[in-house]
């Protein structure tokens, strides 16, 4: 939010300067993360003198140009080279000096040099009025008055407004400090504080004066919930054109573009006040009536952008006798708004309800100035006395006549907030204890009425536009904040306690495992819970009616919660991709949720994805690409770091994955992982494989709280490899002749590797060939050929009965 300093002294007057001002707002909570400087000359004409133009010559090279030269009140005059079609001898013009910048209509800066212009020498320019930003015509140089003095600096000639900038940090509570009022108000406390007692001054209305009835527009509310306050009038005779130059510079110190007289009106007191309002063309209410409703849901309605919206039937419309004209509280319409010919407006002035306002925008995903203070809750009893402040405004700067008595609908008061303080609760929540004069004083500053004094307390009344402060807590957060936090003291002694947490808590057993992923090359991810809803037609596994849906989302595309974690991890891997980051590996610690009936349920999960190269293009070593088996040894590396084995490996039944496997340890599945299927991938579009891998993390803490693992020296007795060259079906799977040989051996057998396969050439057809190797161990002797040829003679007898395997 932006605040002009000049503005703000509009309200309070005070000699601090723009920096001690922004550190007393930081303290009471509006933060000021900016000061900016503005000038309504960019540049401020600094450098631009009124010079006398004695002499003008045709240029010798040039038919457009001409040799001047000029006296700007220093020893000798200029020589500058202009190409103006009416400069002439004897005018006073505006001479931007050597080393002044100015800038063009864009902003961008450029500075006076010294130079040749077609072989003659130029000292400096003699400008027109858009090179100095003081309008827009480039027909010719600016001529000046013949009275002004040479020498002149041109800036005091025009009212070169300059002004600090704050760009607040404001709080979604605070909708009581949305506006130039409501920060002065926090101001004038925070000096009061500081004892330094200065009026907050109120614009007067008393000039208010209904001029004649001729133009009444009925309003009807039909919907007091959506509305409870709304008010209206209209002023006639008016003229449309642009607003005077120092409410332009009002409105574009804070960022605003003006518009015109009346539009700008309105925005000025939005932004004074924090009351937003909205000008009709009375010539284009139809049936001189207002009806404030809802409508039936498709309706359409162009707004003001020209876009055609389709209309929720919870949105609040200001309509006329026969159509739509206005989202109430949101935007307005295309075909009601104040146009150059427009002679008469209805001014509204409302309050709507936070709640209504805040889901119509997000449905439409608009975000306007009006809506902003709307949905955060303004102040409803401001809203007659904002209405006579603008029309009187508009009338000063537009001509015209109030021809309507205020139309004020407001059936039921919106009443302040009682709410009683403990001085022994303030005492504990601020850490010290604030003399009950102070609190009274704060109090009062803040205008929260107190009603009655105890020796225990305050009973107090808060006004309606603090919608933040309705319980004892607000309270002596308000107090706080104005006393200072740091005017707080800190005790000289420090009470801390140890807490004793088991070495199996989640953070723990995550932070051993995301170390160990971050040194095999991976990087953590951190993906929104929000995600849309149209993933779920992406797998026939996850169900559109177990989608939690957010109540108010932000947009379409947040508006449940995640079943899975794998679409938010492919939406990062193609961002990087689309940035020619295409080797990577990333993993995720988040929950995903669903929605059974009534029963709400979340869990937690581990997430890998690798694809493209395993690593770093290098000279001496040929790129591999990451692939299933790379992701199934690091899958098992995760398990094995955390103790867990003797798993189960079946083959996936997941419609996420073309190929892969889910690992079981008994009745828990604990990984699903694989090759995500290329129809999702191209969704994403990502056109390279991708595998990922899904830790069930709530299965896999459960298991490691219960597995109890076990140390043991290395066996002093060396171990005997032995390898078997086997002829197989092509059916046949590793994990049988695994399963096979631990059968089959028990006690002496400690591993079973693959490490060649071959198909092709010499083979028969349907058979392939796996080299095999069998580590062979026991703990207590040294084995001898004998044992180790019976348990060989063993295993190959296995494998040639049950699997139909030939020694090659």
């Amino acid at each position: 939010m932006k605040i002009s300093y000049n503005w703000l002294k509009q309200f309070i007057k005070t000699d601090w300067t723009p920096e001690q001002t922004s550190e007393l707002l930081t303290d009471l909570g509006l933060e000021v993360e900016g000061l900016d400087a503005f000038q309504s000359v960019k540049g401020g004409l600094e450098g631009v003198v009124v010079g006398e133009v004695l002499t003008c010559e045709k240029h010798p090279n040039a038919d457009k140009l001409k040799i001047t030269t000029v006296n700007i009140g220093e020893d000798s005059p200029l020589q500058i080279v202009c190409g103006a079609p009416n400069v002439a001898a004897g005018q006073k013009v505006p001479v931007a000096t050597i080393g002044t910048t100015l800038y063009t209509e864009e902003g961008e800066a450029w500075t006076i040099k010294k130079g040749k212009i077609r072989g003659e020498v130029s000292f400096g320019m003699i400008c027109a009025e858009d090179e100095l930003g003081l309008g827009k015509s480039h027909d010719g140089i600016l001529v000046l008055d013949d009275a002004i003095a040479v020498g002149t600096p041109v800036a005091d000639l025009y009212d070169v407004e300059n002004d600090q900038v704050f760009e607040i940090g404001l709080t979604p509570n605070r909708a009581d400090a949305m506006s130039h009022y409501g920060t002065a108000r926090d101001l004038k406390a925070g000096l009061a504080q500081k004892e330094i007692n200065v009026e907050l001054i109120t614009p007067s209305v008393s000039a208010f004066n209904v001029g004649s009835r001729i133009l009444k527009i009925d309003v009807d509310v039909k919907d007091k919930e959506l509305a409870p306050r709304y008010c209206g009038l209209t002023i006639s005779g008016l003229k449309v054109k642009e607003s005077p130059a120092w409410l332009q510079n009002r409105l574009k110190a804070i960022g605003l573009s003006p518009i015109n007289n009346i539009v700008d009106a309105t925005n000025y007191v939005l932004h004074d006040l924090g009351q937003p309002l909205h000008a009709f063309d009375a010539n284009k209410i139809e049936g001189n009536k207002i009806e404030v409703k809802t409508l039936d849901a498709g309706t359409k309605f162009i707004t003001l952008d020209g876009v055609e919206r389709e209309l929720h039937a919870d949105d609040l419309m200001i309509c006329d006798a026969e159509k739509p004209m206005c989202i109430a509280g949101v935007f307005g319409g295309a075909h009601s708004g104040v146009t150059e010919g427009t002679t008469s407006i209805f001014l509204e002035s409302a309050y709507f309800n936070p709640v209504s306002v805040r889901k119509t925008a997000k449905r439409h995903a608009l975000n306007t100035d009006a809506s902003f203070r709307f949905e955060r809750g303004i102040d409803p009893n401001i809203t007659e006395y904002a209405l006579k402040r603008a029309a009187l405004l508009i009338q000063e700067i537009a001509g015209g006549e109030i021809t309507s008595d205020i139309i004020d609908f407001y059936p039921k008061k919106i009443n302040d907030f009682e709410v009683r303080l403990s001085f022994e609760n303030a005492k504990k929540l601020i850490g010290e204890e604030i003399p009950k004069e102070i609190i009274k004083r704060i109090l009062s500053s803040l205008e929260i009425k107190v009603n009655n004094v105890t020796e225990t307390g305050l009973g107090l009344t808060v006004p309606a536009y603090r919608n933040d402060v309705q319980r004892e807590a607000d309270i002596i957060e308000e107090i706080l904040r104005v006393y200072g936090y740091n005017n707080v003291k800190t005790t000289k002694k420090l009470n801390a306690s140890i807490a004793t947490t088991s070495r199996f808590e989640d953070y723990k057993i995550q932070n051993i495992i995301g170390n160990q992923l971050a040194s095999q090359g991976f990087y953590e991810i951190l993906s929104n819970s929000l995600t849309t809803p149209n993933y779920v037609k992406l797998s026939e596994q996850l169900q559109d009616e177990h989608n939690i849906t957010m109540l108010n989302p932000l947009s379409g595309d947040l508006s449940v919660l995640r079943q899975s974690l794998l679409f938010s991890g492919l939406e990062s891997i193609s961002f990087n991709i689309n940035r020619k980051r295409g080797d990577l590996k990333f993993f995720e610690f988040g929950k995903t949720y669903h929605g059974y009936g009534d029963k709400r349920e979340e869990f937690k999960h581990l997430s890998l994805f690798v694809t493209g190269n395993q690593s770093a293009e290098k000279w001496h070593d040929q790129n591999k690409k990451s692939d299933f088996f790379l992701m199934k040894g690091l899958t098992i590396a995760v398990l094995e770091r955390l103790g867990i084995s003797r798993i189960k490996e079946t083959p996936i039944s997941n419609d996420l994955f073309s190929e892969g496997l889910t690992i079981s340890l008994g009745k828990n599945k604990l990984v699903d992982f694989g090759i995500v299927k290329k129809p999702i991938l191209k969704h994403f579009d990502i056109s390279q494989e991708v595998i990922y891998a899904d830790f069930n993390w709530d299965a896999i803490l459960d298991v490691v709280k219960h597995n109890n693992i076990k140390f043991k020296a290395i066996p002093k007795f060396q171990p005997v490899r032995r390898d078997f060259a086997l002829l197989l079906d092509d059916n046949v799977t590793f994990e049988a002749i695994y399963k096979l040989a631990k059968q089959s051996e028990k006690q002496i057998l400690k591993d079973v590797n693959l490490f060649d396969v071959y198909q092709g050439k010499n083979l028969p057809e349907g058979k392939k060939s796996y080299a095999v190797s069998f580590t062979l161990l026991d703990e207590n002797k040294t084995l001898n050929d004998k044992q180790i040829d019976k348990i060989m003679k063993k295993l190959q007898t296995t494998f040639e009965t049950q699997l139909g395997a030939e020694l090659r």
